[in-house]
C-alpha cells in the first residue's frame, strides 16, 4: 500500500531531486548579507550598467525622431507642460541651480541611503529588496538600446533649456564637458524615476515613522519634478522608469516567493 501523508502535513514535491530543492531553498532563506560582498556587488553592479549603458551606439539620428514622435504623442495626449514647466523653472535662479544639484546627487545619495538603512535595520529584507533594485537597473538597458531618446534639451525645433549649461552647474553626466563620457541618448526609461519611486516605495512600507513614510513618497514626486524642469526627461521616460520597476519586482517575487514587506525583518540567529 502506498503511505498517506497524514492531515496538514506538507509532502514536499518529488519531481524536484532533493539535492536541487536544498540548494533552492538555502538560497532563498533570508540570511544576514555580508559587508564586504554588498559593497562589492554595488560596485560591479552599477561599474557594468555604467559600461553596457554608455556603450550602447549612440543613434543620435534615431534619438532625435523618438524624441520628436515622444513630443507629438504627448501633445496628442494633452500632457506636454515639459517646456512650460522648464522656462518657468529656470526664471528663477535658486531654484533652477537647487534642482541641478538635486538631479546630480540624491539620486545616488538616497538610494544608498536607503540600502544601508535596509542593511542595518531590515536585514532579514535586504536581499529581496537589493533584487528589486538591481533586476529594475538590468531592465532598463534593454530600453536604452532598443529605444535610444534624446531627452527634451537636446531636441532641435523645441527650444528646450539645459538649465545645467545655462546655469554653468555641476550636474548631468550627459552636459557640459561630461558630455563625451556619457550615453546621452538614454533617456527611456527614467532610472532617477525608477530609483526613487523604489526608495519611496521601501521607506512608505518598512519604516514606522509617520513622518518617514510622507518623506518617502514625496522624494520621488519631487523628482519627477526635477528631472521635467531640467528638461533631462519626459513625462513618458517617468512612466517607463516605473515600469521597468514594476518588472523588477515581480522578478524578486518570483525568486523569493512572497512580497519583500511580508519577509521577516530579522534574520533569525544561526545556532
Amino acid at each position: 500500500m502506498t503511505a498517506v501523508a497524514p492531515a496538514g502535513e506538507h509532502r514536499e514535491d518529488n519531481r524536484v531531486p532533493a539535492p536541487r530543492r536544498t540548494v533552492v531553498r538555502r538560497v532563498r532563506a533570508p540570511r544576514r548579507p555580508r559587508l564586504w560582498f554588498e559593497i562589492l556587488l554595488i560596485a560591479v553592479s552599477y561599474w557594468t550598467y555604467s559600461m553596457i549603458r554608455n556603450a550602447v551606439p549612440e543613434q543620435e539620428a534615431q534619438a532625435m525622431r523618438n524624441a520628436e514622435w515622444l513630443w507629438e504623442f504627448e501633445r496628442a495626449l494633452g500632457i506636454a507642460v515639459e517646456q512650460t514647466l522648464n522656462h518657468a523653472a529656470n526664471g528663477v535662479t535658486w531654484l533652477i541651480v537647487t534642482m541641478n544639484y538635486y538631479y546630480a546627487t540624491l539620486h545616488f545619495i538616497v538610494t544608498m541611503g536607503v540600502l544601508v538603512w535596509l542593511y542595518r535595520r531590515h536585514p532579514g529584507r535586504y536581499a529581496a529588496t537589493r533584487t528589486v533594485l538591481f533586476a529594475t537597473t538590468a531592465i532598463a538597458l534593454f530600453g536604452y538600446y532598443l529605444f535610444p531618446l534624446a531627452p527634451p534639451r537636446l531636441m532641435e525645433g523645441v527650444h528646450f533649456i539645459d538649465t545645467v549649461k545655462v546655469h554653468d552647474t555641476w550636474g548631468s553626466m550627459a552636459s557640459g564637458n561630461m558630455a563625451h563620457v556619457s550615453n546621452q541618448y538614454a533617456a527611456m526609461p527614467s532610472m532617477h524615476i525608477g530609483w526613487s519611486v523604489w526608495c519611496g516605495i521601501i521607506i512608505a512600507l518598512l519604516a514606522t515613522p509617520l513622518w518617514l513614510k510622507i518623506l518617502g513618497w514625496l522624494y520621488p514626486s519631487a523628482t519627477l519634478l526635477v528631472i521635467v524642469c531640467t528638461a533631462n526627461h519626459f513625462w513618458l521616460d517617468a512612466v517607463g522608469g516605473v515600469v521597468c520597476l514594476g518588472i523588477g519586482f515581480a522578478v524578486s517575487y518570483l525568486w523569493y516567493g512572497e512580497p519583500v514587506h511580508r519577509m521577516p525583518r530579522l534574520v533569525p540567529a544561526t545556532p
